[in-house]
């Protein structure tokens, strides 16, 4: 990233210059395509992911631009609707020189992908961490700014069997397919790490009334539950009820529930709840150059989604950078294999450790545990890979 902005620097200078005596013709911006929820059930992420992205394009441009070329986001609000997602892919993309894209769903990677496919000039990541978009041979110009869902517990699960060995755990998954993305893989990694999976609890998303679920916790008595698939609901009300039985069961989450905010109105049932987190927090204490730009242009608290978009951003436009510097075009095969070349990369304190992306995803994660007395997350484990 550093490296980037010198280039940058750089080739903003070497566009200004003359040939045979006349200006330089302006490069052509370059644009980052967006299938984004402003509305719907899940424009709170949407939002956040939006503005987070914003920024990092705003500070790359006050930068130089991508080897003197300006950067500019074209998106459209998507409802959170795979049909909407796709026609804003194809308004967007009939109206722009797209090379880049962010896409607001699983159910939109996995439609939009034979067409990704077919044109052969963009790459492409998003608000999904599904474990099937993992994969380099079926998705091989999509990735994730971050680990994917079974990789998420599979770190959970290194650190419960470096805290209690041979621990017992219960897994609560919502009802949907992105709840049961990863309990195949969380069963398996347990049993290599001498875990027991104690049972599997199926759940509505949103679930109001879990008094049967928590009979079969009470009975199971777990070291661990791990919820996966929700955003809030039913997590407080399980714990409370936990709490109330005197179970001793400790609650953990996946990324979609780990932002600090959404804790802060349950109070003190919250406290202890802990999670993976693929970044640094907004206000985490070790910080960083790039969190300090953003708390610069940004003064007030910004949620786990923004630094999502952020990095993403990020990784999308140090991509092209790489493309660009070895004189190649925006193809997509080569923007992939310029996203593959990232290898320890500073992400200037957004992940708390250099990063490599072999494949689709960015398999590191913390852990972190919710502080109901300081309205934040702390962390509890140093950096986890989980990488193969």
């Amino acid at each position: 990233m550093f490296a980037l902005t010198r280039r940058t620097l750089l080739a903003a200078v070497a566009g200004t210059a003359l040939i045979a005596g006349a200006p330089a013709a302006k490069a052509q911006d370059i644009v980052i395509g967006g299938s984004i929820p402003l509305t719907g059930v899940f424009a709170f992420a949407g939002i956040a992911i939006e503005a987070g992205m914003q920024d990092y394009i705003a500070y790359v441009n006050e930068q130089g631009g991508i080897q003197g070329r300006q950067v500019r986001l074209e998106y459209e609000d998507t409802g959170y609707q795979v049909d909407q997602s796709v026609a804003a892919f194809n308004r967007l993309t009939s109206q722009h020189d797209i090379n880049l894209y962010y896409g607001d769903s699983t159910g939109f990677a996995r439609t939009i992908n034979p067409e990704l496919n077919r044109m052969g000039q963009m790459i492409m990541a998003g608000a999904s961490f599904a474990s099937e978009i993992n994969d380099p041979e079926a998705f091989p110009y999509q990735f994730m700014a971050g680990p994917d869902y079974t990789e998420m517990t599979n770190i959970l699960l290194e650190y419960i069997a470096q805290e209690t060995p041979g621990a017992s755990i219960m897994l609560v998954n919502s009802d949907t397919e992105f709840g049961r993305d990863p309990i195949d893989g969380t069963r398996a990694r347990a049993e290599e790490l001498g875990l027991t999976v104690a049972d599997v609890i199926i759940t509505p998303p949103g679930a109001v009334d879990v008094s049967t679920e928590i009979l079969k916790l009470r009975r199971a008595r777990p070291d661990y539950a791990i919820f996966h698939g929700y955003i809030l609901a039913p997590l407080p009300e399980f714990m409370s009820q936990a709490r109330e039985l005197g179970l001793e069961t400790r609650f953990m989450g996946t990324f979609w529930s780990m932002d600090s905010s959404i804790w802060a109105s349950v109070g003190e049932a919250a406290d202890g709840f802990m999670g993976v987190m693929p970044y640094r927090y907004y206000y985490d204490d070790e910080g960083g150059p790039m969190l300090d730009y953003i708390r610069s242009v940004r003064p007030e608290y910004q949620s786990t989604g923004y630094i999502q978009g952020f990095l993403t951003a990020m990784l999308l436009l140090e991509a092209t950078d790489r493309t660009l510097e070895a004189g190649q075009e925006l193809t997509a095969e080569n923007l992939k294999a310029a996203l593959n070349s990232i290898e320890d990369f500073d992400t200037g304190g957004l992940i708390g450790t250099p990063i490599s992306i072999p494949g689709n995803s960015i398999p590191i994660g913390r852990v972190y545990q919710y502080d109901a007395e300081a309205q934040r997350m702390e962390p509890v484990s140093d950096w986890i890979n989980v990488q193969e």
